[in-house]
């Protein structure tokens, strides 16, 4: 897997991490990160060897929200490659931050510095969130006048305290890591630095479970969110009863009695 100028991808074992790296602008949304986002989120899925996804940003900021001009690509950044890609599909730069889009895997976010405006919204597409002390988020579209498009006035409420959203939406203002974990915007609020490692460490505890049975949790989780509890609870039976039927099933059993690490093998 490659990544784009503005986006860094390498394999940490069974997990891909993305690095967001464009440091002196504190990481803000460019059109060459959205398609490397985009082609990471797609190929992660597509790749069985990939069983988690770890999101970051480089040069010690998560992401500092959309740069527009970068997005439009009037600063010369972003070569007319980037550009037919976003003009053959006018929905990319939404999939990229997930919007609407949802990779089958787990997507972790290491989270230090600035994690703000469009970087807040592309946090809320994750689903394990680990942030430096020293991070700070918070929607500030409001304070600008703006509208913050990327699905926070949706996804928020569902995710925290409606009071606590509302806040955040309408007041416009920063929220330092250890309110945000209060709030229950990120589970884990470690020492600057460690987002990170901690983050890996995660995903190496979700690599060593069976994928087929995180993939299905993870999407019964998401597609009975919204359901009255006795068709979710119906639905959840049917998400997660074929599980039981699958080899690794078998295989977690097995290494169970024989006092030995599973041998998964998708099947």
């Amino acid at each position: 897997m490659s990544g784009t100028e503005h986006l860094d991808v390498r394999r940490e074992g069974a997990t891909l991490v993305l690095t967001l790296n464009r440091p002196e602008a504190r990481n803000a949304l460019s059109l060459p990160m959205l398609v490397g986002l985009h082609d990471g989120w797609t190929e992660a899925d597509a790749d069985d060897s990939v069983r988690s996804i770890v999101l970051t940003g480089a040069g010690g900021s998560f992401c500092a929200g959309m740069d527009l001009k970068a997005l439009a690509g009037d600063d010369g950044m972003a070569g007319q490659h980037y550009r037919d890609r976003l003009k053959a599909d006018p929905d990319l730069h939404w999939k990229a931050m997930l919007r609407h889009h949802r990779p089958r895997k787990p997507v972790i976010a290491a989270v230090e510095g600035y994690c703000v405006a469009g970087g807040t919204e592309i946090l809320q597409g994750t689903d394990i969130r680990v942030a430096g002390e020293s991070a700070t988020f918070g929607l500030f579209e409001v304070a600008r006048g703006l509208f913050p498009i990327g699905g926070s006035t949706v996804r928020l409420p569902r995710q925290i305290p409606r009071t606590h959203a509302l806040e955040m939406l309408l007041t416009g203002r920063p929220y330092p890591a250890p309110e945000a974990a209060a709030i229950g915007l990120v589970g884990r609020v470690v020492p600057d630095g460690a987002a990170l490692s901690t983050a890996l460490e995660i995903a190496e505890r979700v690599n060593a479970c069976g994928p087929l049975a995180v993939e299905a949790v993870k999407a019964s989780v998401y597609e009975n969110a919204g359901l009255p509890e006795a068709e979710a609870l119906a639905a959840e039976l049917k998400r997660g009863w074929p599980i039981f039927d699958t080899a690794d099933a078998k295989e977690g059993a097995r290494a169970f009695t024989e006092r030995r690490p599973p041998r998964f093998r998708r099947e």
